[in-house]
């Protein structure tokens, strides 16, 4: 196994990782600052208001993108064990 080979074995996890999380941190994002607008505008300042919308779009993200990320961890997995006899020997 040469540098090469495990510079690009952590690219790809790390690109993966990545494609993963960014639906679900980009979902939480977008409501959290659309509550916190909210919340300035009309000076409510409840903790629970920004939790609530944001499990809620959170949840829904993982519905809506989950078979996605499920194909794309398969696809992964796959080309990894694939390479495995390459990387070991």
């Amino acid at each position: 196994m040469t540098d090469a080979m495990i510079t690009e074995l952590a690219l790809q996890a790390l690109t993966i990782a990545a494609k993963m999380a960014a639906p679900v941190l980009l979902t939480a994002l977008a409501v959290g600052f659309t509550v916190s607008l909210f919340q300035s505008v009309t000076q409510i300042q409840e903790a629970t208001l920004a939790f609530v919308p944001k499990a809620a779009a959170v949840g829904a993200a993982l519905l809506i993108s989950g078979n996605w990320m499920l194909h794309e961890m398969v696809t992964y997995t796959t080309q990894l064990f694939e390479k495995l006899p390459q990387l070991l020997s």
